[in-house]
């Protein structure tokens, strides 16, 4: 039976997409591989970073030297944005962009005799970005270690925002949106395949709804109207939600989050910068007062709630002075982790043609600075939980330490912990916290 096997990069909307490329070769009588050994071998790429594009490059040069006689497809956002690139790699069978990713199986499955050359002049090298994007319900019904306990569901793609710095919009196309029916839908069916926990994603995940409203002609449908529908259609035990803008943080979206036990305590807000005149340069649409406001009223909503933040160092012109106003933003505010990146020039963005582009090192040195920061604040963060309870979600990884076996779980408000003895996975458990060790919680039932 021919096999085929998937690997994803970048955020959990892809990952998610993943899934739903399983799908098409399952359906198909593919049988799934755990390694690259197999078959086919699909790489579903990111391409928000040259740091992204280059893991995609090397990827194809580790399956091919790993399993020479793979046929390697490439799909995926760098796929979408720069297929004659990739098509030119060694060894690289197939490249299916975004906007033709819902047909990849039958494309790559109905062309598997063909020399590649052949393939790519089929048509598997779009060239046209995304006029009229499908949008394929996924979920990440276990293809991903974690996700054996926490499916992803994603509900939303694309995005209509024009960041400054930003390719996603030309490599995923226009906000559209799952109905809200197929939402529920496709809960219950996790539901009833013994999932306790649903994380719903998107690339611009506060805008669901949008567009269903403008093809009705009618009011938006909120997305906290959606939570609502989920709470009470559905059995789900705990819905996560993942990164929401912080314009879309209503006061009624926190107050949901804050008091529903069903929602994790979790909230995921970019940031990029704590400038005014940063942001205005990135186009983002809220102001630093704008930001803060909005994460002290969640966390005056949740005291142990989990708060993150992306933040980007290095953007083009941004002085000293600049980033010492990002850098005192977060030192201010209750964040307990960050995900920080420093800019990397995507071909096609306005932010690319801007002047003074900040040197590498200047960039790698504030990265490190708030990378510190983020640790200190995730310390201080674990170290309070010290003596106290929390509930957490019981993962498949089983890890050997001096003491024993710790089965690795995630609490409610986002936090690793490390449970000691062995567990059966996807079980919500009640730890008592004893200590903290190596960024991470540790604890006995």
């Amino acid at each position: 039976m021919p096999t085929y096997h998937v690997e994803n990069f970048g955020c959990r909307a892809t990952q998610a997409d993943g899934a739903a490329l399983a799908r098409q070769f399952e359906a198909r009588g593919l049988q799934s591989a755990s390694t690259v050994q197999a078959d086919f071998v699909i790489l579903n790429t990111c391409t928000v970073t040259n740091a992204a594009d280059q893991d995609a490059r090397a990827a194809v040069r580790r399956v091919q030297r790993q399993n020479p006689l793979a046929k390697i497809i490439v799909t995926g956002c760098y796929a979408q944005r720069a297929p004659e690139e990739i098509a030119a790699l060694a060894g690289v069978t197939a490249v299916v962009g975004n906007s033709h990713k819902h047909q990849l199986a039958d494309l790559v499955l109905t062309s598997v005799d063909q020399p590649a050359a052949s393939i790519r002049s089929a048509g598997f090298v779009p060239l046209e970005h995304l006029a009229a994007p499908v949008f394929e319900p996924s979920n990440s019904n276990g293809s991903h270690e974690h996700d054996r306990t926490r499916p992803t569901l994603k509900i939303q793609d694309g995005c209509d925002n024009r960041c400054s710095f930003c390719v996603i919009p030309s490599v995923r196309g226009q906000s559209r949106s799952l109905g809200p029916s197929e939402v529920i839908r496709e809960i219950n069916a996790l539901v009833a395949g013994g999932y306790h926990e649903v994380v719903i994603s998107g690339i611009n995940l506060g805008r669901w709804g949008y567009d269903l409203a403008r093809e009705a002609g009618s009011q938006t449908p909120s997305f906290e109207n959606l939570i609502r529908a989920i709470l009470a259609e559905t059995d789900l035990e705990k819905l996560r939600i993942s990164s929401v803008e912080p314009m879309d943080w209503s006061d009624d979206l926190i107050d949901l989050v804050a008091n529903s036990p069903r929602i994790a305590k979790h909230a995921h807000v970019p940031l990029q910068s704590g400038s005014d005149a940063v942001l205005r340069r990135m186009h983002r649409k809220y102001r630093p007062w704008h930001y803060r406001g909005k994460i002290e009223k969640i966390r005056a909503a949740m005291s142990t709630a989990a708060i993150g933040a992306d933040v980007m160092v290095g953007f083009p012109g941004e002085t000293d002075a600049e980033f010492e106003s990002t850098r005192r933003l977060i030192e201010d505010l209750p964040f307990t982790y960050l995900h920080v990146f420093s800019y990397s020039a995507r071909p096609g963005t306005p932010a690319a043609d801007m002047p003074k582009q900040i040197p590498v090192h200047v960039a790698r040195e504030r990265n490190k600075i708030l990378r510190e920061l983020a640790a200190s604040k995730k310390q201080a963060f674990l170290q309070s939980f010290l003596g106290t309870e929390l509930s957490a979600i019981t993962l498949s990884s089983v890890h050997e330490h001096a003491e024993g076996e710790f089965t690795e779980t995630l609490t409610d408000n986002f936090q690793k912990l490390f449970l000691r003895g062995r567990h059966q996975s996807n079980r919500w458990i009640t730890a008592h916290i004893d200590r903290v060790e190596d960024g991470a919680l540790f604890a006995a039932i």
